[in-house]
């Protein structure tokens, strides 16, 4: 049975944080908490329970979230002060060649968005596409493209990066399996939206690279590939292999408790985060003649970008705790359940819509998140929870437009106009998302 004051409740709040942000230009962050204080005047919560709410839904979120962002932001600036994106990207691009450029620069994208934010890592690479048009004299798209969709999708996809960390423990999902269904269900649309949809496009629109400038950065001053590897992997083989040796594919009795235990420990994402910081430090900085002063310099600016995404997913967290403790995220349950459609489904429109309407995708993901964290039972299965935090991510990725920040960052780089920016930029953010949700459902039905 529907209750028409909690339907109401959810669909001011949504409303709220769409109008506040969107006419008001109120940042995400007060929107959640504004809209989440909203929900719970409606739905008759008593008023110090409403911030008895926000308090437990704060600090539940973040506890989680906080470290796992701050360490992930640490590790990242590192990895770009020492030159390593830039590395391997022409480490690819020398061993695939001028005629596999597209599925080099696709690569990139998708490996070094893992530990760098994606505007951060498409400002660092686009040097690389540019020396790759003068060199070629083919449209720039045929390049950009293909490094925009790894980019995008690691992005989205791929823990320890914010939106998918954030989503997975507002469901209380899994990252390791979040990560190897992120992989499963990134390839195929980043195969798709970047060099199959750029060898397209790229022939409708051509496109030069801005006059050459001097690159300060010498190529012999970059550190060795196979360490940059290494350490972007070290965190996330740990998670994942931590995932694995404790789940139902390992026979009960093959491994002893104290080292399940020990695994356990060493291959949670703080651990693991801790480690890769670790190695980051000393061979990526001391080893490579960084002061220890330059270091902490640099870690402490790393906070600036994290910090406001830290507080945009405690934001997030609250609002998703006022569904719950209103009782309306139980409703929406039952409302989802008696209407067949599936929550995977939900999950992909709830994220979907919220996005082109306002334009982040962290936020779009966050506010889904809220809505389907109570549609899930204390039974779901871990691979599907982790399917619908893909799911979420792909919704959240689709059909950046005006009002989304990543749409004029692309325009301005690659000189185009607004209609061009919508004939391949916004293209391939749709057909990611859409390649991306098909490749759920599949591993939803494999895995079922």
């Amino acid at each position: 049975m529907i209750d028409y004051t909690l339907l109401l409740a959810v669909f001011s709040g949504i409303a709220a944080i769409l109008v506040l942000i969107l006419f008001f230009r109120i940042h995400a962050f007060l929107a959640l908490l504004i809209a989440s204080i909203l929900v719970g005047v409606i739905a008759g919560v008593e008023p110090l329970s409403i911030i008895k709410t926000m308090q437990n839904g704060m600090g539940g979120t973040l506890g989680f979230v906080a470290m796992v962002v701050g360490l992930g932001a640490i590790f990242g600036a590192i990895l770009e002060q020492s030159g390593g994106a830039e590395a391997l990207a022409k480490f690819l691009l020398s061993k695939f060649g001028e005629q596999r450029a597209s599925w080099a620069m696709m690569i990139t994208g998708f490996v070094v968005a893992i530990p760098v934010f994606f505007d951060v890592a498409f400002i660092i690479l686009i040097p690389m596409v540019y020396a790759l048009q003068r060199k070629t004299k083919k449209s720039l798209l045929l390049y950009a493209l293909p490094l925009l969709t790894g980019l995008a999708i690691t992005h989205a996809f791929i823990p320890p990066t914010p939106g998918p960390v954030a989503v997975a423990d507002i469901l209380g999902a899994n990252l390791g399996w979040v990560i190897m269904m992120g992989f499963l269900a990134g390839i195929p649309a980043a195969i798709v939206g970047g060099p199959i949809f750029a060898k397209y496009i790229a022939k409708k629109i051509p496109l030069d690279a801005p006059k050459e400038v001097s690159n300060e950065k010498a190529e012999a001053t970059f550190p060795p590939v196979g360490m940059i590897i290494t350490i972007i992997l070290v965190p996330i083989l740990l998670i994942v292999a931590n995932t694995l040796l404790n789940s139902s594919l390992v026979g009960d009795g093959s491994i002893s408790e104290d080292v399940k235990s020990w695994i356990e420990m060493i291959g949670h994402p703080f651990s693991a985060l801790i480690i890769a910081n670790l190695l980051a430090w000393y061979f990526l900085g001391i080893k490579r003649g960084l002061t220890k002063e330059t270091l902490l310099k640099i870690s402490g600016k790393s906070m600036e970008p994290a910090g406001i995404i830290i507080l945009l997913t405690g934001a997030g967290g609250v609002f998703k705790q006022m569904l719950v403790d209103t009782g309306a995220g139980e409703m929406l349950a039952n409302y989802v359940a008696a209407s067949g459609l599936p929550v995977i489904f939900f999950a992909f429109i709830a994220a979907a819509l919220v996005r082109v309407l306002q334009g982040s995708s962290t936020v779009a993901m966050i506010t889904a998140a809220g809505l389907i964290s109570p549609l899930l039972g204390s039974g779901a299965a871990e691979i599907d929870k982790a399917l619908i935090v893909i799911a979420i991510a792909c919704g959240a990725s689709t059909l950046s437009h005006v009002n989304d920040s990543g749409f004029w960052l692309v325009s301005n780089y690659l000189g185009m106009t607004e209609k061009q920016t919508f004939r391949s930029w916004t293209m391939m953010t749709l057909i990611i998302s859409f390649v991306g949700f098909a490749a759920v459902l599949l591993l939803s039905v494999i895995f079922s």
